[in-house]
C-alpha cells in the first residue's frame, strides 16, 4: 500500500509539471507556479495522507469486489478503480466544478488526472495480491 501512496505522488509530480499539464492547469485554476516552495508543505503532507487513505480503500474494495465476483485479482482492482472514480470522484468533481462556476477544461484535466492516479495505484495493488486471494 505504500507503494501505491508514493504512485500518488509520481503521477501527480508528472501530470502537473510544467511541461505536461502544469502551465495549463496553473493558469485555469488561477495557482501561481512561481511561489516558495515552502508554501506547499501542508498540501503535500495533506496529499500524502489522502493518498494512503484512497490506496487503503482501493485495496479494500478490490478485496470486496474479488471475494463477490471472483476472477483476476489484477482485473479486479482495475475495474473496482474505474468504478469509484466514475461513482464518487469524477461524480463529486464535476458536481462541484459546475456549481462553482470552474472552466470544464479545468474539470476534465483533473478528473482525467484521478483516473490516471487510481489506475496506477490500482496497477500497483493488483500486481501484489493479499496473500491467499489467489
Amino acid at each position: 500500500m505504500l507503494l501505491a501512496t508514493a504512485s500518488s505522488m509520481i503521477v501527480g509530480t508528472i501530470w502537473y509539471s510544467p511541461r505536461v499539464f502544469g502551465t495549463r492547469w496553473s493558469r485555469l485554476a488561477n495557482v501561481d507556479m512561481d511561489r516558495p516552495g515552502a508554501t506547499a508543505l501542508v498540501p503535500i503532507l495533506v496529499t500524502v495522507l489522502v493518498s494512503f487513505v484512497t490506496a487503503w480503500v482501493l485495496a479494500g474494495s478490490t478485496a470486496i469486489a474479488w471475494h463477490f465476483y471472483g476472477g483476476s485479482w489484477l482485473w479486479g482492482a482495475i475495474v473496482t478503480s474505474v468504478a469509484l472514480w466514475a461513482g464518487f470522484t469524477a461524480a463529486r468533481f464535476i458536481t462541484h466544478d459546475a456549481f462553482e462556476g470552474r472552466p470544464s477544461s479545468l474539470t476534465v484535466l483533473n478528473i482525467a488526472h484521478e483516473l490516471v492516479t487510481v489506475l496506477v495505484m490500482a496497477i500497483i495493488l493488483g500486481v501484489w495480491p493479499p496473500a491467499g486471494t489467489v
